[in-house]
This record gives C-alpha cells, sequence and structure tokens, in this order.
C-alpha cells in the first residue's frame, strides 16, 4: 500500500507545476530503499518514472535518468542499515550528485552538447541550476517521507495498527 502511494504521488508531483527538477523521485527512491521490502525496491522509482514519461513524454536520455534513479533507490538499501539524520542527509546530496553526473553525461553523450571536453564541461556547468534545485528537492523530499514515517512509527509501535501501517 505505501509503495502504491509513493508511485502515485510521485507521479502526481511530477506532472503538477513545479521548478525545473523540483521533484520527489530521487526521495521516493532512497526512501523505498530505506523502509520497504527488498522486492519493491527497483520498482517503484522505474514504475514512477516509465508512468510519468509516458505521460510527459520520452527523451533519448532516460536511460540514464532512470538508471540514475535505480542507482539511488539501492543507495537506500545502505541507508536501511545506516539511519541517522546524518545518514539521510549524506544520502541525499550522494543521491543528487549521482543524477547530476549521470544524466549529464547522459545529455553529453546524447549529442546535445559537442562530443568534446569541452562540451562535456559547458553541458555539466549549464546543469548547475538543475543540480541546486534537484538536491534542494531531495532533501526537502526525504526529510517529510522519513520524518512522517518515523513519527508514525513512534506513535503506533506499541497498538494494533502498526501491523498494517508499518508492513512495508
Amino acid at each position: 500500500m505505501l509503495a502504491t502511494g509513493l508511485i502515485i504521488l510521485g507521479i502526481l508531483l511530477r506532472l503538477a507545476p513545479h521548478a525545473p527538477n523540483f521533484t520527489p523521485v530521487a526521495a521516493i527512491a532512497l526512501f523505498s530503499g530505506a523502509y520497504l521490502k527488498k522486492k519493491y525496491v527497483l520498482f517503484i522509482p522505474l514504475i514512477l518514472m516509465v508512468i510519468s514519461d509516458f505521460i510527459i513524454g520520452f527523451h533519448n536520455v532516460v536511460i540514464f535518468t532512470w538508471g540514475s534513479f535505480l542507482l539511488i533507490a539501492l543507495l537506500g538499501l545502505w541507508l536501511k542499515r545506516h539511519k541517522s539524520i546524518l545518514g539521510i542527509i549524506s544520502t541525499s546530496l550522494i543521491s543528487s550528485f549521482l543524477f547530476y553526473i549521470i544524466s549529464n553525461f547522459g545529455v553529453w553523450l546524447m549529442g546535445w552538447y559537442p562530443h568534446t571536453l569541452k562540451g562535456l564541461i559547458t553541458c555539466y556547468v549549464m546543469a548547475l541550476p538543475f543540480l541546486r534545485n534537484f538536491t534542494f528537492a531531495t532533501l526537502f523530499y526525504v526529510a517529510i517521507f522519513c520524518g512522517i514515517y518515523e513519527s508514525v512509527a513512534h506513535f503506533v509501535k506499541d497498538t494494533k495498527l502498526s501491523k498494517v501501517l508499518l508492513t512495508n
């Protein structure tokens, strides 16, 4: 149920008006790895991206963007064993840089910039405003998702609701 909710929320927030790259996809991928069963971890960001890209439109860099989110979900598996505020912040920042490096390499490789060192550098420089937004969004949404989940877990851990709400 939580997995489906995350997919729907991610799709809706990608479709809603937002600042460039200010979406919860990386946060959902990271949260999924940290809090859900392993069998769902890779499917959540992939389904979210496939459905929303089907609506928004596909592009020739999808393999890099989708691949980045899959790596971020796997990073969430590390976070599962290292949950702390420092762990959440550091994996959020690493997630942002992973996405920036991989997706923009894809942008360059797919010919959006000349296939030269100067073209690669220009690609990364031009993407810096997107990195800023992506990083803020990831930190913002991870804080919300983890904060809500941990708060609910704290308040229902000794009740009958815990089996329903905390079963991942």
